[in-house]
């Protein structure tokens, strides 16, 4: 029986996977390869808490191919050197693959694809990832979209879900060899993650009791409940989505089958969501040099503030004295996510108030969330930063005051996690900065006043922005 590489990269699952079902239906014996090339990922290789998912994820993989009588082969260095090296061990005769859209490792994957063909090798790649390639939607000029809402009402109109592709029952067993899971060094030498797992479970089956749990529960009244971080009201799929342990269709094909009439608009809503997701990879593979640089470039001469290390730590670290960034950065150490509503606020804070370049958000962003993503980590940069895509405008200037009023009424989320407000009145957790006795009497421990005015960091902005281009 001929002998097939499926070379998985970001597309941790056995159900509805395009490259392995492509090797068994043309009767190849396939061989599951990882090969581990943070070097070949630019500038953007993966953080550190996305190493640590991506352990866990491999050994679910793994594991799932035991079952079925195969493994999983790991390997780590050059990909090209790699696969030629399991070629020539396996005598494989084909290399098949999902896609990757990064800028980094589109060109890595195109020679790939080519040095192999020219070697006599079939090497074919799929889509496994996506509902629609980046390069499928266009204008009517032929181009890219800049703005979400007609990029969606395109896609709309091409929206075809593939057919289900089953979870093999048996597969054939190799002898292909590879490193263990461990010599790829992924998991941190302190447990800082610890906590992680109270609230994930990395894998396959862990994505579908996701799903399971999304939609027996926050579905009901997503679009209401999605901007409220005291709850769970929203799919927490976004981890799952971005190693490929769940397919954006298997979503869609899952919601379709919860129709009625009390559902329709929090399903739209939800799927509208993952349409945002396609957006940012279609802007990625567009304008691959944004997650660098400004799209607009209008904003190449914006005067941020220069960098200030202290300043920084403190954002990062959650001790900005403004409740609802710190309870979101808190969340974020602890849990490895952070609440989309409050990455906003966070952002906006960021680089507006503290007027700091989105680069030094989105490189914290990457190495500390779980569900990681370059595409959509650079569109929500940019989004709320001002200087990208379909952005918020530059003068928008979320109050972090009164976002959180509005979003979390009560301070549940606040008080979750900068529990040293507690002793405060509910109506002081919000800018306790204002009830400065009371705060340092009973919340002796937290900033006294914020890291940076509000008045005077948002018009220091709106200064800066009338200044720009």
């Amino acid at each position: 029986m001929s002998v097939a590489l499926v070379w998985f990269r970001r597309d941790l699952r056995l159900q509805d996977n395009p490259a392995l079902q492509a090797a068994l239906e043309a009767g190849h014996t396939p061989v599951p390869v990882y090969i581990h090339a943070p070097q070949e990922e630019g500038d953007w290789a993966p953080g550190a808490a996305s190493n640590i998912w991506l352990h866990r994820s491999l050994a679910a993989l793994d594991a799932d191919l035991r079952e079925r009588g195969s493994s999983l082969v790991l390997r780590q260095g050059d990909s090209e050197a790699e696969l030629q090296a399991l070629i020539a061990e396996t005598g494989a005769v084909a290399v098949y693959w999902n896609r990757k859209y990064e800028p980094a490792t589109q060109p890595r994957d195109a020679r790939i694809k080519r040095e192999l063909r020219e070697q006599g090798i079939e090497a074919d790649s799929h889509n496994g990832s996506l509902m629609f390639e980046p390069w499928d939607i266009a204008t009517l000029q032929g181009g890219p979209y800049k703005v979400f809402t007609p990029f969606w009402r395109n896609a709309l109109t091409r929206m075809n879900l593939p057919a289900p592709l089953p979870v093999p029952e048996r597969l054939p067993s190799h002898k292909a060899t590879g490193v263990s899971l461990d010599a790829l060094q992924l998991t941190p030498t302190l447990d800082w993650d610890r906590q992680f797992w109270d609230h994930w479970q990395p894998g396959e089956a862990g994505a579908d009791e996701a799903l399971t749990v999304f939609v027996d529960g926050a579905l009901n009244g997503y679009r209401q409940q999605r901007d409220l971080p005291d709850r769970v009201g929203t799919s927490l799929l976004s981890p799952h989505l971005h190693f490929g342990e769940i397919s954006p269709w298997q979503i869609v094909r899952r919601l379709e089958k919860e129709r009625s009439a009390s559902r329709d608009a929090d399903i739209d809503g939800y799927i509208r969501e993952l349409g945002w997701r396609e957006f940012s990879y279609h802007l990625m593979h567009h304008f691959p040099q944004t997650p660098e640089q400004n799209l607009n470039p209008r904003f190449a001469t914006f005067k941020w503030a220069a960098p200030n290390a202290t300043q920084l730590q403190a954002w990062q670290q959650g001790r900005t004295g403004v409740p609802i960034v710190d309870a979101g950065l808190r969340e974020l150490w602890a849990t490895g996510y952070m609440h989309n509503r409050v990455r906003m606020i966070v952002a906006s804070f960021l680089c507006k108030h503290m007027r700091q370049h989105w680069l030094h958000g989105a490189r914290w962003f990457w190495d500390t969330l779980v569900d990681a993503d370059l595409a959509n980590n650079t569109m929500g940069w940019q989004w709320v930063a001002g200087t990208g895509a379909d952005a918020a405008p530059y003068f928008r200037i979320f109050n972090p005051v009164t976002q959180s009023q509005k979003f979390d009424p009560h301070a549940r989320y606040i008080t979750r996690w900068v529990p040293e407000l507690a002793p405060l009145p509910v109506k002081a957790r919000f800018a306790p900065w204002q009830s400065a006795a009371l705060l340092a009497e009973l919340a002796p421990s937290y900033p006294a006043v914020p890291l940076v005015d509000l008045a005077a960091g948002r018009e220091a902005a709106l200064a800066a922005y009338r200044h720009t281009g």
